[in-house]
């Protein structure tokens, strides 16, 4: 995206020029000094069945400032843990993988949900919080990347633009977000086009100004899974449990940290990974889990706010809606005549009317319960409560990974 306009109240910064990749991997290292940067990787065991993981682990073998890689992995038993951990250590020297189907983090879990302090069902937002706990519990990293592990097109480049702005001591980050183009021969990315810039347009309509819609909306892709920040961060973000990981973590950042002090990098030209099936008639599955599990933070992030919302708002929602994000369809159609990409508006108003029936069944889920499932407490929590909770997180990953 080769431009300079700076979007919202986030700080933007672009893809300009061809700055080799070895020049900015010399920065990090040098940069690696006063801050050692630390990469956590949330991964199923099926995703090492697939060539992107290949790839990736390939181009991190190559990475020259990476203090340590923490692989956090769901759905393996004992045999496929000990052909992941044989794999990722060829990438780094430090590299830990958390096996957190295992019976010493399972042991732990069981222990956080005795003391009320539940981390959640198996999946990303936990897999997630166990690897930022056990970074902490180390102490070895003083930023910290992430990045999804089905990237067809991995580069070690979006790696390094990742980290590059909250490692470097001369600018003043400590949260990155990760941004990209994503399209083939058509445009991807429905949950970002058609549903959450729709949607958090719809919302500043209704509510009038709202510094978090604000923010949220400065986000060029919001539900990108790659994102930096400092090690203190960690400590005191809370994470959502289910597929509303992005929003809460953007929503969490926005309660802990200054505007000032949050960016965006374009990462990539482009961006391939695994598209999710849309799923329009199961909710429990695909886009249709993911847009619902976001709109339930959505609304609990209005309310935190000061938003009154009603059953009459909530129908108001839908209709506003149905009109945004059809007079954005007529753009990205424009979009693909232009560049020469398919454009299938059928495919896309079918989208769009699933959509509409994730808000209403976010919005009966909310009217039921506002408060929902609480997030997973944060790691200063869990400290206050259980001062040794790092050292026996730390001690079963090394037991683990012996």
């Amino acid at each position: 995206m080769a431009d300079f306009y700076q979007t919202g109240v986030v700080a933007t910064l672009h893809r300009l020029g061809t700055r080799r990749i070895e020049d900015i991997e010399d920065e990090l290292v040098r940069f690696a000094r006063h801050a050692p940067m630390a990469l956590v990787l949330p991964a199923l065991y099926s995703e090492f069945e697939a060539p992107a993981m290949g790839r990736i682990l390939e181009e991190l073998s190559k990475v020259p400032y990476l203090k340590q890689i923490v692989l956090s992995l769901d759905r393996a038993d004992a045999d496929q843990f000990a052909e992941v951990k044989k794999r990722v250590s060829g990438a780094h020297k430090n590299a830990r993988v958390i096996w957190n189907d295992g019976e010493r983090v399972q042991r732990l879990l069981k222990l956080l949900e005795e003391n009320d302090l539940p981390a959640g069902p198996p999946g990303k937002g936990r897999g997630c919080w166990l690897a930022y706990g056990y970074v902490l519990a180390s102490g070895q990293a003083r930023v910290v990347g992430l990045h999804d592990c089905d990237i067809v097109n991995y580069s070690r480049e979006l790696l390094a633009r990742l980290m590059y702005p909250v490692a470097n001591p001369n600018v003043d980050f400590e949260f990155c977000k990760g941004f990209y183009a994503r399209f083939t021969s058509k445009l991807h990315g429905r949950v970002t086009r058609l549903y959450l810039t729709p949607l958090v347009r719809t919302l500043q309509q209704i509510f009038g100004y709202l510094p978090f819609l604000v923010y949220l909306d400065s986000f060029r892709y919001a539900l990108a899974g790659e994102f930096a920040m400092d090690v203190e961060l960690l400590r005191v973000n809370r994470i959502p449990s289910d597929w509303g990981l992005e929003v809460g973590v953007l929503a969490e950042v926005y309660r802990n940290s200054s505007l000032k002090r949050v960016c965006q990098v374009d990462l990539a030209d482009n961006y391939e990974h695994k598209h999710q099936p849309l799923s329009a008639d199961d909710t429990q599955k695909g886009l249709m889990r993911m847009t619902v599990d976001i709109t339930k933070i959505l609304f609990r992030m209005l309310a935190a706010e000061g938003g009154v919302l009603s059953d009459g708002v909530f129908r108001t929602i839908q209709s506003k809606f149905v009109r945004t994000a059809e007079d954005t369809i007529t753009r990205y159609h424009a979009d693909a005549m232009v560049n020469g990409l398919e454009f299938d508006r059928h495919e896309e108003e079918v989208a769009v009317q699933a959509f509409v029936r994730a808000i209403a069944l976010a919005a009966d889920d909310y009217s039921k319960d506002p408060l929902g499932a609480p997030l997973i407490p944060n790691w200063n929590r869990v400290a206050a409560a259980l001062p040794d909770f790092f050292s026996q997180l730390e001690l079963a990953v090394e037991e683990d990974n012996g």
